[in-house]
């Protein structure tokens, strides 16, 4: 299986609308399964239609403390170590799950060993039959947890399982270079990074890349909204040029990108014209990893 991952650099730059119509112009003649990585806003799913995904499981990537109270002899040590301030005293220590790191310092501190790390649920993690033919795997965090980048990796690990049979892996990474975009791009065959063409769009891009570069995995860009602003289009298309990076598509504005995802539905399905624009990208990935 060839896994391809979709990043941006920057937030709202129309990934997850090209990811989705490429997962199914690709599905058309090759078996796909896609993994939305973006697990702090997971939105894949409802943009491929998704209304209801099949099985949702709890997730435990992080780990808690929790205090024995049998054994804690209220000395303060736990209460004055806690760099997070994740432990409330009154009368006893109670510890603030929300803000727990379970680095374990408190864990070192305590001399009666009455504090212990725990797993805890962190996220939900499941996956959905699209009406395209294809699966969807997707997770979301819960409220005020963390630990994003072990989730993307369990969304990539149930990705494999639940595509063993096929051909291609698209993966749809979280903005930003963090633990969740590197988790996302680890191990991969080829990056497509999307772009627009604005300052931060360029200056996230240049971001993105370094990221890229530092895993030595091949990639392409594709320009969105490239018509909005020539000039840094055509500075993003002379960055290009310069990284020898091959520019594999522009696509241009259009409110019908919004109409289409207010219907939930990727713009190939909405509307037929954009259909060959994508078929053309997605042979253009299909060379890149063959």
């Amino acid at each position: 299986m060839k896994k391809i991952t979709i990043l941006s650099g920057k937030g709202g730059v129309g990934k997850s609308s090209i990811i989705a119509s490429l997962a199914v112009v690709l599905s058309a003649n090759m078996k796909i399964i896609a993994a939305d990585c973006d697990v702090d806003a997971s939105n894949l799913a409802l943009v491929l239609g998704v209304r209801k995904h099949d099985e949702w499981k709890s997730l435990s990537t992080n780990l808690k403390a929790r205090i024995d109270y049998s054994k804690c002899t209220n000395c303060k040590r736990c209460f004055q170590s806690c760099y997070f301030h994740a432990i409330d005293w009154e009368t006893k220590p109670t510890i603030l799950a929300e803000r727990c790191e379970g680095c374990g310092v408190c864990v070192l501190a305590c001399p009666e060993h009455a504090i212990m790390l725990e797993k805890a649920e962190n996220a939900k993690i499941g996956y959905a039959d699209t009406k395209y033919g294809f699966k969807v795997v997707s997770a979301q965090l819960n409220i005020g947890e963390s630990g994003s980048g072990k989730v993307v990796s369990e969304v990539r690990r149930l990705a494999e399982i639940k595509g063993e049979d096929s051909d291609i892996m698209l993966i749809d990474a979280a903005a930003g270079i963090g633990c969740p975009v590197i988790a996302s791009v680890t191990g991969v065959n080829h990056v497509v990074a999307v772009t627009e063409p604005t300052p931060s769009g360029m200056s996230d891009l240049k971001r993105a890349l370094q990221l890229v570069e530092h895993f030595n995995i091949p990639c392409s860009i594709i320009i969105n909204k490239f018509d909005i602003n020539p000039v840094m289009a055509a500075n993003i298309e002379g960055f290009a040029r310069a990284k020898h990076i091959d520019i594999i598509g522009k696509i241009p504005y259009d409110k019908q990108f919004v109409d289409a995802l207010v219907k939930l539905t990727p713009i190939v399905d909405y509307n037929q014209k954009y259909l060959n624009m994508f078929n053309m990208i997605a042979e253009k990935i299909i060379k890149k990893i063959q």
